[in-house]
Formats: structure tokens, sequence, C-alpha cells
């Protein structure tokens, strides 16, 4: 069985009500992508307490129909349902596959150091006596692949202590403050603006045996770390300084990713503020950034 595809780049505000009425007629799923992905007008986007998300100038929308009159009489209800006209757009035949089999076969155990190990749940540990944990590729950011996250476990692997309370500022899977547990930390929190990683997160903690607490940035718990951890991007991180510094504990210690390595000057010395910063660690083009709170 093949399935149908279809493709159309609409204005962004438009793309969600489409999305909708394309799942209201037939639709077996739709994403939304930035129309310019992989191009020099790629836009990143965030939220942050308070502030108004930021969307895509244009959107690719992206559904997936049983079969081509199906796709073909489900896109134009939808367009009639949201009175546009009909945009200009795309087919194409996917072949019916073992989706499931193939996502897992892009996803082997991460060798993080010589005692720490991600390891997906369809795979056996490597090494039975590493520290091992146990996660699996969702809708959240942080699965270890990716060389901000590696950095910043790396960070931790050398330097978290039996004593350290952590704040992951910016959780996505949790990834940081479960590793965190597993190496000895005291006690873990983690903070994200999506509902769905901090529902993630809590998921991740729970089936690798470590008890964290993953709250929206509203919830916050109002108290100080030892270890603040914030593997986000750039623009955030130059807003979120000082919300950041009033997390650390005076002596405490930050650990900032997400930072393309020609930004890493930029942002130390905003941190210098608050604390003395080191040089940043550097891999594959990525920084990490730590420093001790004055």
């Amino acid at each position: 069985m093949s399935y149908i595809e279809i493709r159309s780049v609409l204005a962004s505000h438009m793309a969600e009500k489409l999305s909708d009425a394309l799942m209201q007629n037939g639709a077996l799923s739709t994403a939304i992508e930035d129309a310019y992905a992989g191009t020099p007008d790629e836009q990143p986007i965030f939220g942050e307490p308070n502030e108004p998300t930021a969307v895509w100038d244009k959107s690719l929308l992206i559904a997936l129909f049983d079969n081509e009159n199906n796709a073909l009489q489900g896109f134009q209800a939808a367009c009639k349902a949201v009175g546009i006209d009909l945009p200009e757009y795309q087919t194409q035949a996917l072949p019916e596959q073992d989706w499931v089999r193939m996502t897992q076969a892009q996803f082997d155990p991460i060798r993080i150091s010589n005692r720490l190990w991600i390891v997906p749940s369809w795979h056996n540990a490597p090494d039975e006596a590493a520290i091992n944990i146990k996660l699996d590729p969702g809708l959240a950011f942080g699965t270890g692949s990716h060389p901000t996250t590696r950095l910043c476990l790396q960070w931790l692997d050398q330097n978290a202590t039996p004593d350290d309370t952590v704040l992951d500022y910016g959780c996505g899977s949790g990834i940081l403050a479960v590793a965190a547990l597993k190496l000895g930390a005291k006690a873990a929190d983690g903070v994200d603006i999506d509902p769905q990683a901090v529902e993630s997160a809590q998921f991740n903690a729970e089936n690798n045996g470590v008890t964290a607490h993953f709250v929206l940035p509203e919830n916050c718990p109002n108290q100080q770390y030892s270890v603040v951890v914030a593997n986000i991007l750039a623009n955030p991180l130059r807003m979120l300084g000082d919300l950041l510094a009033s997390k650390t504990q005076s002596g405490g210690r930050i650990v900032l990713s997400g930072i393309l390595a020609e930004q890493a000057d930029e942002i130390s010395a905003i941190y210098q503020q608050w604390f003395d910063m080191q040089n940043p660690t550097i891999e594959d083009g990525w920084a990490c950034l730590s420093g001790v709170k004055r």
C-alpha cells in the first residue's frame, strides 16, 4: 500500500488553520515546518515566559493521506472550510514501509565517556557496568546525539558531585537532569516552555529510576541551585542572564550550550557580569561555556 503526501507553502498564520481542517477531512497526519529550512533564510524560533512565540514567515504544510483520491478531495475540502482558494501544492507517493524499524535503525547507543552511555530502549547496553541512561528519541530535544547535549553531559560527568542541586533550564527530554542524578547529584529540577517536553522529561526520569521535578517556567521553584545548566540557543541566553544568575548560588556553577563557536565570546562577556567564566569547550562548531558565580 502506498500513501500520498501533499505539500504546500503557505503564510504561517494560515498553515495551522489548514492543518486542523485537513485532519478533519481525512488526513492521517500533518506537519508544519519552516518553508526555508536548510537555506540561509531559515528561522530558528523560540518562546520565553511573557514573550510571544515567534512564527516563520512562510510555512511548509505536509499532509499524509491513504490514497490519491482522498488526498485531493480532502485538500480541496479543507481549503474550502478555512475560506481560501486552492493554493499551489505538490503530491508524492510514499511506499509502505516499516517506519518504526527504519526510525530505530537511525539511533544507536551513544558513548559520552568511559562510564556514561545513552541507550535507546530497543538496544542492549554496550557496557552493563557503565551508567546507562535509557532514552528514546521523542518530541523533546535532547538525545545525546547533538554536540551541544554531549558537551553538557561531558561537563556533568566530570564535575557533578553528591552535594549538587541541579537546575536544567530548557530541559527538553530531561536528559541533563536525569544524567546529573545518575552521576550522583543530590537533586535536580527541570524547566521548559513546552508542556510536551515537561511530560516527556518526567517520563524519562521515571523510566531511569530517578526522582526529578519538571515544570513550566511560571512554576519554577523559588530557590537557588549549585549547578544551573541551560542548553538552549544564543538569543534566549542573551536575555536570560539575570534570571539564570539569580537561580545560581554564590560559588555555584553555570553551564551554557546551544552556542555557535563564533558566539562564545559574546555570550561569555554577558555572563561575566555574574560569573567568572572559563574558556569554552568546542565540538563541531558548537561551544559550551561554564563559570563560577561570584
